[in-house]
């Protein structure tokens, strides 16, 4: 791949990496839950993730949603602090679709809220209700945060490749 031409398209792969990161992190941690929820051991889990293992599979993933979450919040608080205000400036035209990125942000916000608090919940024990709690959170953060990833490229990736700069 070659080099980018511009700041904005620099700026605009950026943006494509986290997302593609933060869809890939997703996608790893659905796995895991969705095994751990079917009641796969912790014994088990362990075996399959030997590489991951920190102190336990159950732990590990309550480790992983918490520092998944961490890094949703702060590309958010990102995007919503700077991104967002010079979409707005360079491109009028996208105040809609700002606003509703905006709005997004504030239900994910919720959403991994919910996820952080049904992670804390994961213990080392065999709970079904505390697995089947983190699952169903990490199941609706992924159906609200992977259209909205999809709608943000969809949308502003145009703008932010003509930038030579963050817009002031």
């Amino acid at each position: 791949m070659s080099a980018p031409r511009t700041q904005g398209e620099a700026l605009a792969q950026q943006l494509l990496w986290v997302h593609e990161m933060v869809r890939r992190d997703l996608d790893t941690v659905l796995a895991l839950a969705d095994e751990v929820a079917n009641g796969l051991t912790a014994d088990a889990v362990t075996a399959a993730l030997r590489a991951l293992q920190v102190n336990g599979p159950l732990w590990q993933l309550k480790v992983n949603c918490l520092q998944y979450c961490g890094v949703v919040h702060g590309h958010h608080r990102i995007e919503s602090a700077a991104i967002f205000p010079a979409l707005r400036r360079t491109n009028p035209a996208l105040d809609a679709v700002v606003d509703r990125l905006e709005a997004d942000h504030v239900r994910v916000t919720r959403l991994l809220e919910d996820t952080e608090a049904a992670a804390r919940g994961l213990g080392g024990s065999e709970d079904a209700a505390s697995r089947e709690r983190l699952v169903a959170a990490l199941k609706a953060l992924a159906a609200d945060l992977l259209p909205h990833l999809d709608y943000e490229e969809e949308h502003i990736l145009d703008t932010i490749r003509t930038w030579t700069g963050l817009p002031r």
